[in-house]
């Protein structure tokens, strides 16, 4: 079409008259002749079939990639359980695909949740994959343009400017060359900040960067190389036979000035397709397997494949989906504060996924959450740390027979302190002045005897020993005949909430004294005291609960901002997931969160866990840790 467009331009239209048939049919005669070799140059360039030798490699590399994930893929799905396999089926024609592709842009292609921990290194991140993705497409649509098909081979669009000839033009060609080159220096702004964070990782925000085995740094200097040998090539090719746009084109004749670029071009572009084809065999046993499993994990995430107890095809698509960012291991306390650097989800996941020895590092960690809330690719760590921790206590239902069946008063609200909080009285008084005050029908259902809530045992990997004990407390809970149920513990908690199944509302005190603040059933006298919140790890990250202590704490003091709220909450040291470290450690942990939140100043440092107020207790601190209960209490008068 485009050619015929040329044939009919600058011709007389024809106005009906016929004495200037003749004259108009030698003029249609003479242009014929004039465009016959742009006819045949057209006709020549959109039925050849393109092909050279160097483009062997790419295909081959990529032929067997693509193999590999299909035999991979197919095998980790078939081995999900039936009920599972229908959740895939279900949510496949559904909104959750859309939502999934969604995400899929958002965090594969534009990495939004590493733009939030740092915009430099989200830009690194986004300029390799968004831009890549966009060298693909707009060079698919670049080629099937000038070929006037859509259909021809893959490494076409790939290799476009070493088949299409410089000195022919089809539509939209400069603005399709402008936006190659366009698209070919953001990926290269990418790598010289890829260098810039592996010389120095605190230029982009990271004050530690990813140790790698010698076989990822091979897989990474190839990707490296990729883009600046397709600037190579491109640039080559445009000095000896024109073309490109202001990146290429200039680069071409820069080039020219010195270097033999006509022997150069051909040798470049077979650099360019072997560094492609040789990352596409490497990319199956490297980091990189990332780039496609990811993107297989969110779909399977968002149809409602969850991590269980233990480690199944799920956790294979997580293990790999880890592009080993680095970002995990700023937020580990334990390699920032005690300087254990082998204990991250980074390295964890790469001695699972490698057959490496990870037994210590299994059971060496707090469980805090830091690491999982700040992953881009929002992996189920904790959940993939238990599932490997082994089941190894055997108990039975009748190992609890010694605690009595105690009979209760029948009343709306079931009050349950927990270990912890049996060992901080201090927030139990606090909660019997509230319930009191609020005229609330409780009753104590731990006040003289009771059992463990079960999150040691779940922590320790004692499922058989969690349950045992869990059957008893539902036992327990239901002689209360409660309709709510709170507890001052968040391990208490997220415990009763997620495990235990139970048919009555769980609230955290937090929540509950929200309520009661809301309808006015507490008179409070707030105090100017300054004050910063410890979110604990259990109530935040845990089970998401942020906004009710923040309220709460806003209405009874002056609570000050910290850069510690949140998501970004610190742990106290005291966690029960941790068998590995010592009390001293614990002790430096506890006194390092302390001395962070000192640096605002405050009158008193609110948590809202017993544990945490507990081993708060163990440091040096010019003002007291109270629970927020207590503060509360205080503020009735």
């Amino acid at each position: 079409m485009y050619v015929v467009r040329k044939m009919h331009a600058g011709l007389p239209k024809r106005r009906g008259n016929p004495k200037d048939d003749f004259r108009n049919a030698q003029l249609y005669k003479n242009k014929i002749e004039k465009l016959k070799p742009i006819i045949m140059q057209q006709y020549e360039y959109t039925n050849k079939i393109y092909y050279d030798h160097f483009v062997l490699p790419f295909t081959i590399g990529l032929v067997v990639l693509l193999g590999y994930l299909c035999v991979k893929y197919y095998k980790w799905i078939k081995s999900f359980p039936k009920e599972e396999r229908k959740k895939i089926r279900k949510g496949l024609f559904s909104l959750k695909t859309i939502r999934s592709g969604w995400e899929i842009f958002r965090e594969s292609l534009l990495h939004h949740n590493i733009f939030k921990t740092n915009p430099m290194l989200g830009y690194m991140h986004m300029t390799f994959a968004f831009g890549w993705f966009l060298l693909i497409v707009v060079g698919k649509i670049e080629s099937m343009v000038y070929h006037t098909s859509a259909f021809n081979p893959p490494y076409f669009a790939i290799f476009f400017r070493y088949f299409h000839p410089a000195q022919e033009t089809f539509p939209y060609s400069n603005t399709f060359a402008f936006l190659m080159d366009l698209i070919l220096l953001m990926i290269l702004s990418g790598l010289t900040l890829a260098f810039l964070k592996r010389m120095y990782s605190k230029a982009l925000g990271l004050k530690k960067t990813t140790n790698h085995r010698p076989f990822d740094l091979l897989i990474l200097t190839v990707l490296w190389l990729i883009f600046p040998l397709r600037f190579l090539a491109e640039s080559f090719t445009s000095g000896v036979r024109g073309g490109g746009s202001f990146l290429t084109h200039s680069a071409g004749n820069f080039f020219d000035t010195f270097l033999p670029i006509e022997s150069l071009a051909y040798p470049a572009w077979w650099a360019y397709s072997s560094a492609l084809g040789l990352f596409f065999l490497l990319l199956p046993f490297s980091r990189y397997m990332h780039i496609p499993t990811e993107i297989v994990y969110i779909f399977l995430k968002n149809w409602g494949m969850k991590q269980g107890r233990k480690f199944t095809a799920i956790s294979q698509f997580q293990l790999y989906s880890c592009s080993r960012c680095g970002i995990c291991i700023d937020q580990c306390q334990l390699g920032s504060v005690l300087n254990m650097k082998d204990t991250q989800p980074v390295y964890y996941l790469k001695k699972i996924r490698h057959h490496k020895a990870y037994a210590a590092q299994t059971d060496n960690c707090l469980m805090c959450g830091r690491c999982e809330s700040a992953c881009p690719v929002d992996l189920k760590l904790n959940a993939l740390r238990l599932s490997q921790r082994s089941d190894y206590t055997r108990i039975t239902k009748s190992s609890y027979e010694y605690v009595p069946g105690t009979a209760f008063q029948s009343a709306k609200i079931a009050y349950f302190a927990g270990c912890m909080g049996h060992l901080t009285p201090g927030v139990i008084r606090s909660m019997q002045t509230i319930f009191t005050k609020a005229h609330a029908d409780y009753t104590f259902i731990d006040e003289k005897e009771g059992v463990c809530c079960g999150r040691p045992a779940l922590l320790s990997g004692n499922h058989n020993a969690a349950s045992a004990i869990m059957e008893k407390n539902k036992a327990i809970l239901k002689n209360s005949g409660a309709e709510i149920l709170v507890t001052s513990c968040p391990i208490c908690y997220k415990t009763f909430k997620e495990d235990y199944n139970l048919s009555i509302k769980v609230m955290h005190h937090t929540e509950y004294l929200q309520s009661l603040i809301r309808h006015n059933q507490l008179k409070i006298h707030p105090s100017e005291q300054k004050t910063v919140f410890h979110n604990p790890c259990e109530l935040g990250r845990g089970t998401d609960v942020y906004a009710a202590p923040d309220e709460v704490l806003k209405a009874v003091s002056h609570k000050l901002a910290t850069a510690y709220d949140g998501k970004k909450s610190l742990c106290c040291g005291g966690s029960l997931a941790n068998i590995h470290i010592t009390a001293q450690q614990r002790t430096q942990l506890s006194q390092n969160a302390i001395d962070r939140y000192l640096t605002y100043r405050p009158d008193l440092i609110v948590t809202a866990c017993p544990l945490c107020k507990k081993t708060f207790a163990k440091t040096e601190k010019p003002v007291p840790v109270k629970d927020i209960a207590e503060v509360v209490a205080e503020s009735l008068g």
